[in-house]
């Protein structure tokens, strides 16, 4: 699948930091973000609540929150800073990843947006940051929605740059509603503030006249399974080697892998690949195409091949060095509940000492008020849904009870600084796991989640993280093992589990013989499953 775009020929400023016919106005850049990474396979949707919880943010409260984080929107703010043009914060919105988003939600987030967008008047150009991988309850393609609105509201010539998340599913919507687009080029994502940075200076080049953004992007009917998505390891570490080789071309501006995000259900879901040249839309498809096709060749490589459950404690039991078990169908950073036992069942059954897991049980945490310091029977975990084992009924010690509030300074995925898992209790089996019980739902990106409980995470020899990826930042520097665990959950590595109803037919790695060429890359991708045609193509 083929889709391009070529931006508008902006105006040469007379000064460096005006574009406009009269060198004393300066530019003004509207900042937009809204983030949520939306798991279809959950039966719970995403509430306005929960972007409340985390960030729901207008005016200048978005640069006051963000203008310092690690984080695509605090890179727009430097950017433009460095380029002597005006920032204008209208709205940010992030909420943890987890189901649809409901729709009267989406609507009140939208109108929210558009409010402080027509509040603010005419502007010179927008930085957006849509996560990509955005689904509401009346918009599958929730991104491409809210950006061709922006694009219908302001008309073709304002520029519209901006930032997706690695695990975008891109849409032919998105990049026919911007001028440019670039995704984050770590995972875990700890380039994001680099990447606002890089979308702040192709917009201001493009409204300097210095350069014509045109983009275009490849997108073969595969998905990239989670298992293998870590850019530090193969096979993406050669991909992402060719991207950098892309990227040193004469006339390309930035060149993106978009990854996918399998847990959601849409017609966009599988790996693209983006790239933006200087007013050149032949050579970004020849570069995306070329990138496709490296992917495409290598597609064996990028199927799942996670340890079973007994397999990996029993491995963790014999390792030498402190392991981290990532629970990969509990993947909190893909929308999971966070209450996933199957781990934790195993690790009691082996009676593994020096372990720890946590889990979201807000039922267990109140249980646990009126018991500090004694031994209570409690049922923990497994209470969200069928899909993440049984909970875990077991005599405990209370050990201690926490706010659960912590900040992160460094670098780590997501951009997150401020952590709040609600009030958290820590209890302990006879035969020495130790279990963090949260009353929110904890992304494990920071082992400042331990620190905040009196717990050092280096007094455990096995370490759960219900992640995939997401965890390596924190948890990499202290376990020299890492295993991938093929868990039950809304986010198994174990994809034909999954109940697919609007994906791409056909498609690899649910049917293997699927056949595709960048060169003819439309061939073959037919309609979607309930016989509608494909969006993608229309």
């Amino acid at each position: 699948m083929s889709v391009w775009k070529v931006g508008s020929h902006y105006k040469r400023c007379s000064s460096s930091t005006g574009f406009s016919d009269s060198p004393a106005k300066p530019m003004r850049i509207g900042i937009l973000s809204l983030l949520q990474e939306s798991n279809t396979f959950i039966s719970c949707p995403t509430e306005l609540s929960h972007f409340e919880e985390d960030l729901l943010l207008e005016g200048e409260a978005v640069q006051q929150v963000l203008g310092e984080a690690h984080h695509e929107v605090g890179g727009f703010f430097t950017g433009l800073a460095e380029a002597g043009v005006e920032s204008v914060p209208l709205f940010a919105a992030r909420a943890v990843p987890f189901g649809t988003i409901r729709a009267s939600a989406f609507e009140q987030l939208l109108e929210r947006m558009f409010h402080q967008i027509e509040a603010a008047g005419l502007l010179d150009g927008y930085l957006v940051a849509p996560h990509g991988a955005t689904v509401s309850e009346d918009y599958p393609d929730a991104d491409g929605h809210w950006l061709q609105r922006l694009r219908q509201l302001v008309g073709p010539d304002i520029p519209i740059v901006g930032t997706l998340d690695l695990h975008a599913n891109l849409s032919g919507t998105m990049i026919e509603a911007t001028d440019a687009l670039v995704a984050y080029r770590t995972n875990p994502h700890v380039d994001q503030r680099q990447r606002g940075i890089e979308a702040a200076r192709l917009l201001v080049q493009a409204l300097r006249g210095e350069v014509q953004l045109a983009q275009a992007f490849s997108h073969p009917p595969m998905v990239m399974n989670i298992e293998r998505q870590c850019t530090s390891e193969s096979p993406c570490l050669e991909l992402y080697a060719l991207a950098e080789m892309i990227r040193a071309r004469s006339g390309v501006l930035s060149a993106s892998i978009l990854q996918g995000f399998p847990y959601a259900d849409v017609v966009e879901m599988g790996t693209s690949m983006l790239v933006v040249t200087d007013g050149n839309p032949e050579l970004a498809q020849t570069c995306a195409s070329e990138l496709a096709g490296h992917l495409w060749s290598h597609r064996e490589e990028f199927t799942s091949s996670g340890l079973g459950i007994e397999q990996a404690v029993v491995q963790a039991s014999k390792l030498a060095g402190r392991t981290c078990l990532l629970d990969m169908g509990d993947n909190v950073g893909g929308g999971s509940p966070a209450d996933g036992t199957a781990l934790a069942h195993q690790l009691h059954l082996m009676c593994v000492p020096r372990s720890f897991v946590c889990l979201h049980d807000p039922a267990a945490v109140e249980q646990a008020k009126f018991a500090e310091g004694t031994r209570i029977n409690l049922c923990m975990g497994g209470k969200t849904d069928q899909f993440h084992g049984e909970p875990l009924a077991v005599d405990v010690e209370v050990i201690g009870l926490y706010k659960g509030c912590f900040e992160e300074l460094e670098a780590r995925h997501g951009g997150f600084t401020a952590f709040d898992q609600g009030l958290t209790a820590v209890v302990r089996t006879r035969h020495d796991l130790t279990i963090m019980l949260t009353s929110k739902r904890m992304v494990p990106w920071s082992l400042g989640q331990f620190s905040c409980c009196n717990l050092n995470p280096e007094d455990f020899d096995v370490l759960v993280a219900k992640g995939v990826n997401a965890p390596l930042a924190a948890y990499q520097p202290i376990c020299p093992n890492l295993l991938r665990v093929n868990t039950p959950g809304v986010t198994t590595a174990d994809l034909s589990l999954l109940d697919y109803r609007r994906r791409r037919q056909p498609m690899f790695p649910f049917e293997p013989e699927t056949e595709w060429s960048p060169h003819n890359p439309v061939e073959r991708i037919r309609e979607c499953p309930d016989g509608s045609p494909n969006p993608i193509l229309q």
